[in-house]
């Protein structure tokens, strides 16, 4: 059962020196959105490749389609154009003969040596696609921060801490404590006298 949502998004275009360079800056911005930092070099490389091929040897047009997919810890790069030719993957000579600092043009040799795997599948007689994957790195278990305050009844502002007590310690010798008095009962309530007026009650 998959537990998440795959993350899914598609572009297509011309594959152009120009495009190319677009592209490699939306799938480095979706993959830092989805929070893969560690996977953009290896993903604009390779996404690179892929569309520097389709520039040099697609026929009869450049027209493709640049797609990437996280499903669960897996991010899949592919780009599908209209060439139904299968390509080859030069050897890994290939890759140190153009040049440890170029920046394309190695073709399926660097797609391979930076994904953990790549492969191609024709689309019946209207081109291919070739594709590869990286793994993507656990994604951290969320900490929840937790924070609270005490509020005192009277003041009603935060807690800042225990101050020092104003009082005795606790060791401190306690005199006896005064003798009460004995409660006074209270006294009888008076009545008044009557008043005599005119000599009668």
């Amino acid at each position: 059962m998959i537990s998440e949502p795959s993350r899914y998004y598609a572009v297509e275009l011309q594959a152009l020196p120009s495009r190319i360079g677009q592209v490699r800056r939306i799938v480095s911005a979706h993959l830092r959105h989805w929070h893969l930092d560690a996977l953009v070099d290896q993903a604009v490389l390779g996404v690179t490749e892929l569309l520097t091929n389709v520039h040099r040897h697609a026929r009869p047009d450049k027209r493709c389609t640049v797609e990437i997919e996280l499903l669960l810890d897996r991010l899949t790069v592919s780009v599908r154009d209209h060439d139904p030719r299968i390509p080859e993957a030069g050897c890994p000579e290939a890759l140190h003969a153009s040049g440890e600092l170029a920046t394309s043009g190695r073709g399926l040799a660097i797609v391979g040596a930076v994904s953990e795997s790549w492969g191609v599948r024709p689309c019946g007689g209207d081109g291919k696609v070739v594709w590869f994957t990286l793994s993507a790195p656990p994604r951290p278990v969320p900490v929840m921060a937790r924070s609270g305050a005490v509020y005192d009844s009277a003041a009603e502002v935060p807690f800042r801490g225990y101050g020092r007590f104003s009082g005795l310690p606790l060791s401190a010798p306690v005199d006896p404590a005064p003798a009460l008095e004995p409660a006074l009962a209270p006294e009888p309530l008076l009545t008044p006298e009557p008043v005599l007026v005119g000599g009668a009650l």
